[in-house]
């Protein structure tokens, strides 16, 4: 476990010791913030429906942003291997990493409580809705973290891992949406819907947390890890 703390806590002092933290924590919530309340007083409830369908997209090209620089910034730099030299095994550096990465999205995500705070004062609020939906998107950044860091380990160059990235969380985010679900064989329709990522978040902001849904991201996170540890044994960048 010391490891694991050593290296989360070398990663959140990268983060917050530059403008990267600061940056993104206003992008975040500047682009959330004005995406929601651009059709809230029209819709005329006091709900935060709105604000968690934007938030999947948002972190779409935000997550691949944080985790592209996991490992490949530190490949091109070099310190990858003076890292793996060190009395330290590969997955304690892929959990240390991961960690931080984690623990960031969700400080940034925590930082929007005041809107409902702020709606509140307009009238009754589904406490569910908001609980489930705070859940349901750190969960799906997660997810999109652990995709993310396992991309960036395998490419020395972070414009590629963040390109990558996105494009493999978007194939996954929509594998569940309706237009793919549409078109797409019969018998595939429920493999296709419980693959897609967003079909498990959107069943969680609903306020119902089912024990599939967690299953699926935790196994979702899981997979994309060991992965990541696969690849860093691998050793494929020398």
């Amino acid at each position: 476990m010391n490891n694991i703390y050593t290296i989360f806590r070398k990663e959140i002092a990268s983060y917050f010791n530059s403008p990267i933290a600061y940056i993104f924590i206003a992008v975040f919530l500047i682009s959330s913030v004005w995406l929601f309340f651009q059709n809230f007083f029209l819709a005329g409830q006091a709900s935060m429906r709105g604000y968690f369908y934007f938030l999947p997209w948002i972190f779409l090209f935000l997550a691949p942003a944080i985790s592209m620089r996991s490992f490949a910034e530190e490949k091109r730099n070099g310190t990858l291997e003076l890292l793996l030299t060190l009395p330290i095994k590969d997955w304690e550096v892929v959990l240390g990493k991961f960690l931080s990465n984690v623990v960031f999205v969700t400080v940034t995500i925590l930082l929007s409580i005041s809107i409902p705070i702020s709606i509140s004062s307009l009238g009754e609020m589904d406490m569910g809705l908001i609980v489930g939906g705070y859940l349901g998107a750190i969960l799906l950044a997660s997810s999109y973290l652990a995709l993310g860091l396992f991309v960036s380990s395998f490419t020395k160059n972070q414009i590629v891992a963040f390109i990558i990235a996105i494009a493999g969380l978007f194939f996954l985010f929509i594998l569940g949406s309706g237009f793919v679900l549409n078109v797409v064989p019969a018998f595939l329709v429920p493999i296709f819907s419980f693959l897609g990522l967003g079909t498990h978040f959107n069943n969680i902001i609903k306020g119902v947390v089912d024990t599939r849904d967690l299953v699926y991201y935790f196994s979702f996170i899981f997979l994309f890890l060991w992965l990541t540890v696969r690849s860093i044994e691998s050793r494929n960048w020398k």
